[in-house]
């Protein structure tokens, strides 16, 4: 029963016949003790998807606990309550720089986290961790974000460690990317999955890699930095401090930059996106290069990981087709032909909530991980 049990809280969600296979025991077992947990209300069974077959999923009962998700942005902060059946309690989003100063993100955080318990109507006490997203690569030896010229007003802050003497609360960070991968993996278009690459293109550029299943990080928490794959060693100066990344080529940032002259300084990454949906060359153009770029870096990802499923989230996702078709074209190009055949992309489905679900969905899976700080 505990070894059920764990599977299921790992995962969030699973069919018998998974939870067969990831906990050795046989499927007439299975059956008779989620038969046993549902009858005393630990469990619920509902209809789900696995592999692409409709399933009977497993999940834990609404009422076996609360966690919170924390998504931090360059420009915003996001915020949901959830329970470990994947019910969403509440939640809220606030723009924020957050670049500018560890503190007042921290605080507002805090303050964010206090109103939707209540919203909620659950007290702290009922919280068993919380998951927060960063935007940048996330040390996990030192608990640093791991390059201060991307987050410049957090250079020497440990999130993690702050945040749990704020709330007294277990806590479980990741970076934006992987977050977006288990959002999309535990409620958007990764279910049923076990190998995908989630990339969001948005200010950054960052890839979270899902094998067997979990989440890969890396030996210290870095793994999926595609963007800062190298195009043009005589490129422009990246922020990392090398020249031609893809990121330099590639960003909402760089989309911007080409198409303000004859679009005006207030354009936005969504009036890009729509400019080119309604037929603008030079917007439709821009996606269009953007698209290839990215596609170089993905085909390096084929050519490693060999991934099925590619999900394609950020600013830049509701460009849909515009993107990735020169994305696609240009994987056919760089990647080896049977790891090109095999590549599936997708636009994400839960759009700027990815993180924040995905945030939720690791507080759900970790509640004495490896990579939790708890409150002395």
């Amino acid at each position: 029963m505990a070894r059920l049990l764990g599977a299921v809280r790992s995962a969030g969600a699973l069919s018998q016949a998974e939870i067969a296979r990831r906990t050795g025991l046989s499927a007439a077992t299975v059956s008779n003790i989620v038969q046993e947990l549902a009858a005393a209300g630990s469990v619920q069974v509902r209809p789900g998807l696995a592999g692409g077959r409709r399933v009977r999923q497993v999940t834990l009962s609404e009422t076996a606990g609360t966690v919170v998700g924390v998504d931090y942005g360059h420009s915003h902060l996001r915020v949901a309550v959830g329970d470990l059946s994947r019910r969403v309690l509440a939640e809220d989003a606030v723009p924020l720089d957050v670049d500018a100063s560890a503190a007042d993100s921290l605080n507002r955080a805090e303050q964010m986290i206090e109103d939707l318990l209540c919203v909620a109507g659950v007290q702290r006490s009922q919280v068993l961790g919380v998951g927060l997203g960063v935007p940048g690569p996330f040390d996990v030896d030192t608990g640093q974000i791991g390059s201060s010229v991307l987050l410049p007003g957090w250079a020497g802050v440990r999130p993690q460690q702050a945040l749990v003497e704020r709330l007294c609360l277990p806590v479980y960070a990741d970076n934006d990317a992987n977050l977006g991968a288990l959002g999309e993996l535990a409620f958007g278009a990764g279910q049923g999955q076990n190998d995908l690459v989630y990339l969001k293109v948005s200010n950054g550029i960052g890839a979270g890699l899902v094998l067997g299943g979990q989440i890969y990080r890396g030996a210290g928490g870095s793994a999926g930095e595609i963007g800062h794959i190298t195009l043009d060693e005589a490129g422009p100066v990246c922020r990392c401090g090398n020249r031609g990344c893809l990121e330099s080529h590639a960003n909402a940032g760089y989309l911007l930059s080409l198409l303000r002259d004859t679009h005006g300084a207030d354009l936005t990454v969504a009036d890009a996106v729509a400019l080119a949906r309604q037929g603008d060359p030079g917007c439709r153009r821009v996606l269009s290069d953007i698209g290839r770029h990215v596609g170089i870096g993905v085909a390096s990802l084929c050519n490693l990981l060999n991934p099925r499923c590619l999900i394609i989230g950020g600013d830049l996702a509701p460009a849909g087709d515009l993107l990735v078709t020169p994305l696609y074209e240009a994987v056919a190009r760089y990647a080896i032909p049977s790891a090109a055949r095999q590549l599936r992309v997708v636009t994400g489905t839960l759009g700027d909530r990815a993180e924040v679900l995905g945030a939720l969905a690791l507080a759900m899976s970790e509640s004495a991980g490896e990579h939790a700080v708890v409150p002395a």
